[in-house]
């Protein structure tokens, strides 16, 4: 099984390799890791450096709220960020945070891990959520380095779990304690031997909480709605959009329509839906008259949340729902199509009456209707499920 797995990777890679050429992410992923050694900084031996690795831009965020709270209690110490994705890469700037080196993680392969920690030495390492790289964590176990795994979720689907999967079950028992999200991902844990799990929630409620308290002010959105609240679409599929088109004559509140994909050719298509009544963010000078803001920019969505009182959230009909955490720290209730079984949090409003799965645009204009006629009460709700799920961080900290 490790050779099979070894060659997986190493076939992996050369399948990115070979689609470079006409797919950005694929030449991202590539040109990131090009002479990477060589890019190193220099680190002394005296030097504490704590791992932590996330395969995207969503683990950063749930890393952050630990690595703040780790360099409260240690200073002089020097966070390690290392990201799998592209995506990660090219956007942790847009986050505030306190990591000292940022790169790629190195291809898994047994001599790449045994040069990344000969290189940083890190004191102790954390893998953040669901993404575990065998050859490292083997390496890290060997070296006797701490390792541990930080709001972790895990579903009976995944290979740890089948008859198959021993090598996998492996690397996870070679860590020395898990933080996970939820109790089912304990259970599973339990059930191949793995002791050493406490159930601490989810880092992301103690990020969007500290998000909030550094929001400011958009003179552009406060001039669209004129002290009105308003609908938001946030990180939009075309589904959504379109959604959003068969229900526009339903919908009295203004609205700001965030898409997932900024492109001119994408901007132009939601612009030929809703014309006349929409208008760019940039193109914004005044036009109070149009009903819809088109944000045609990135980093503002945050933000933009502080404005409503409804978001639709983008990527649940397609299994990507984005981050639903954002709109409901300002108390906004959520609204999300139905593919959203990875996402535990989408769950968890729906029992806490704050989250609403449609298909639908019957159900969606019903939905609204609802959130409409109980939005002080939902509000309220909204802001105690966040304030109930926060300490994530400290939990894993004070453990």
């Amino acid at each position: 099984m490790a050779l099979l797995y070894n060659l997986s990777v190493r076939a992996y890679a050369l399948l990115l390799w070979l689609i470079q050429g006409f797919h950005p992410k694929a030449k991202a992923w590539v040109k990131g890791r090009k002479h990477y050694w060589r890019n190193l900084p220099n680190i002394p031996l005296n030097m504490e450096v704590y791992w932590f690795h996330c395969a995207s831009l969503g683990e950063f965020d749930q890393g952050v709220p630990v690595m703040n709270l780790l360099k409260e209690k240690n200073p002089s110490s020097k966070i390690l960020v290392t990201f799998f994705s592209p995506s990660g890469m090219e956007h942790y700037q847009k986050r505030k945070h306190l990591a000292d080196f940022v790169y790629y993680l190195p291809l898994d392969t047994k001599r790449n891990a045994i040069k990344f920690l000969n290189h940083f030495n890190p004191k102790a390492v954390y893998f953040v959520k669901y993404e575990f790289w065998l050859n490292y964590i083997f390496e890290i176990k060997k070296r006797a380095i701490p390792l541990f795994s930080i709001s972790c979720i895990l579903r009976p689907s995944q290979i740890f779990f089948s008859w198959y999967g021993g090598l996998f079950r492996d690397g996870l028992k070679a860590f020395d304690y898990f933080f996970v999200q939820n109790q089912e991902t304990k259970t599973l844990l339990k059930k191949i031997g793995v002791q050493n799990v406490k159930v601490t929630g989810d880092t992301r409620f103690d990020k969007v909480i500290e998000n909030k308290q550094t929001v400011k002010n958009d003179p552009v959105i406060e001039s669209f709605l004129q002290g009105e609240k308003a609908l938001i679409l946030g990180s939009s599929w075309p589904k959504e959009e379109e959604l959003l088109h068969a229900c526009f004559k339903d919908i009295q509140s203004k609205i700001i329509l965030a898409p997932h994909d900024i492109s001119e050719t994408h901007l132009k298509s939601i612009e030929k839906l809703f014309q006349p009544a929409i208008i760019r963010y940039s193109e914004f000078e005044n036009q109070v008259n149009k009903q819809i803001l088109l944000m045609d920019c990135i980093g503002k969505l945050a933000n933009a949340y502080s404005y409503g009182k409804i978001a639709f959230i983008g990527g649940g009909f397609t299994g990507k729902l984005h981050n639903t955490l954002e709109p409901v720290v300002f108390g906004l209730p959520v609204i999300f199509g139905p593919i959203h079984t990875k996402f535990p949090e989408a769950q968890q409003f729906i029992d806490a009456g704050i989250g609403f799965s449609i298909q639908t645009k019957e159900e969606f204009v019903s939905k609204i209707q609802y959130i409409e006629s109980n939005l002080l009460d939902l509000m309220e709700k909204c802001i105690c499920e966040i304030e109930n799920s926060k300490g994530a961080a400290k939990k894993i900290m004070d453990r």
